[in-house]
């Protein structure tokens, strides 16, 4: 039996320039996710700020990720505007990554992370939509592998990184050796910072030297990762010249037709479908689906964004009290699971729905969270439940994006919004989750994560019945305008 079906293999061989460049612009954005949190404490010493002042960069990312996922849209009227928004932001990231190490004050890095998360934003919209437009009814399978290279870039930068992070203190006085903070704290301190600085009021007692001569090698990793990042951008440019869209480009092969480079129907102006003459006439379920899309996504990649950020925290509480670097793995475990989940996804995308692939990934991430709290203190199950929770919940976004675009037929709104409503929850429920767990105790990590997945599961159960509204309507709709179509017709013969 085939993986897939003759006319899926025709569709990719047909946009596959496209397709490849669009998972490779996510695997910079994977990059660039991900590579904080290793080296927060290195760049801490570089600028010689305290901990709470150099968290804030994580905030900043964060912040304007959201801020770019949401501008995303502006870039949507043309083929030339999407790709030219992908190749500056693809270049911005490397010009940072090249910068970070010349950043001497907290508040320049922040400046750079601003940048950074902006441009991520950016990517995250546009090539999403790119993506769905391209493929339509087929876009959940394509979708898949777009979300497995951030994965995959996710993955690579703080492998990247970790040759280059200082054992020791990176602040060295004169009155004082480099030992006076040991490796297991600074293990235990880039652990818990692992999840955008997420367990901060957990590692506030451990007093950091700032002043005296800072020794760190960090700055080889980012530059690194600029240069690992530089095909990206060329490949942008590469699709770029082969749609004829470079003024040197006007003699080779034109790869889509003139009417698909342009995106202006349905896809006009920042969330041009939603402007006032394109509403007129919507019924209120084509609304309410927006809403509840965004709503799942809100609470889904928050749980992300919150089990990766408190998991560690978790562990080496009481009752686990798990050993630093064991409890260390847990988050690199989480993010490979829901990296192989997107590859295996790939091929189930093609064998089921897009509602039957949510169903069972929303079940499953319930189960695990209750069989989680059922075995809170064993430290094996905490593994394995760890493992299957990525595995469930890494199919969510892409499956949900392609399932709502298709019930509104793909007129755009959908992507910007789901895009920024994912990115704003994952930012929000860490911040959430981090106060529950600061005032009730590490428990509640898990009793936070389940309640939230079941809200999840209830307003997917909501969207599955106003989506049966909606078609309905839809439905009627179109019998109506056939009716008045031939009405003349009639009357005439």
């Amino acid at each position: 039996m085939k993986l897939l079906d003759e006319r899926i293999w025709t569709l990719f061989k047909r946009h596959w320039p496209q397709t490849l460049t669009y998972w490779s612009v996510f695997f910079s954005f994977g990059l660039c996710i991900a590579f904080l949190g290793p080296t927060i404490l290195d760049l801490r010493c570089q600028t010689q700020s305290t901990l709470q002042q150099i968290t804030w960069v994580f905030f900043t990312q964060q912040f304007f990720l959201m801020v770019g996922s949401s501008m995303g849209g502006l870039f949507k009227r043309t083929l030339l505007s999407s790709l030219s928004a992908l190749l500056s932001c693809t270049l911005i990231i490397s010009l940072v990554f090249a910068i970070i190490p010349l950043c001497n004050h907290v508040m320049l890095l922040s400046i750079a992370m601003a940048l950074a998360g902006k441009a991520m934003g950016v990517i995250d919209t546009i090539a999403n939509l790119q993506l769905v437009k391209l493929y339509q009814k087929d876009s959940a399978i394509f979708l898949q592998g777009l979300h497995f290279f951030i994965g995959l870039g996710a993955l690579v930068s703080p492998l990247v990184a970790d040759p280059f992070l200082a054992e020791d203190s990176c602040v060295v006085g004169a009155n004082w050796t480099a030992n006076s903070s040991s490796s297991p704290d600074l293990q235990h301190l880039r652990s818990s910072l692992a999840g955008h600085g997420a367990g901060l009021h957990n590692i506030s007692q451990y007093p950091l030297h700032t002043e005296g001569v800072v020794i760190t090698r960090v700055s080889y990793a980012f530059w690194i990762m600029a240069l690992i990042n530089l095909p990206v951008p060329a490949a942008v440019l590469t699709l770029m010249y082969h749609e004829r869209l470079l003024p040197c480009s006007s003699s080779s092969p034109r790869l889509l037709s003139r009417d698909s480079l342009s995106s202006g129907q349905g896809h006009g102006r920042w969330f041009g479908c939603c402007n006032p003459a394109k509403l007129r006439g919507r019924p209120a379920t084509f609304f309410i689906l927006h809403t509840l899309g965004g709503a799942i996504l809100f609470i889904t990649d928050g749980i992300i964004g919150s089990y990766a950020g408190f998991v560690y925290t978790y562990a080496v509480s009481p009752p686990l009290l798990m050993g630093h670097k064991t409890a260390g793995c847990l988050d690199s475990i989480f993010w490979a699971s829901i990296t192989v989940g997107r590859l295996a996804f790939i091929y189930l995308s093609y064998r089921y729905t897009p509602p039957r692939l949510l169903t069972f990934s929303l079940v499953g991430v319930i189960l695990v969270q209750c069989l989680l709290m059922i075995f809170y203190t064993s430290c094996v199950f905490l593994f394995i439940g760890t493992c299957v929770l990525g595995l469930c919940i890494s199919s969510v976004f892409p499956s949900m994006l392609a399932y709502t675009e298709d019930l509104l037929d793909y007129k755009g709104c959908a992507t910007t919004v789901l895009v920024t409503s994912a990115s704003t929850g994952e930012m929000m429920l860490q911040v959430l989750v981090g106060s529950v767990i600061h005032s009730q105790g590490s428990y509640a990590f898990l009793l936070s994560s389940t309640i939230a997945s079941f809200m999840g599961f209830s307003l997917f159960l909501l969207f599955l019945y106003v989506q049966h509204i909606h078609r309905n309507c839809h439905t009627d709709s179109s019998k109506e305008n056939t009716a008045t179509e031939d009405k003349p017709n009639t009357e005439g013969s």
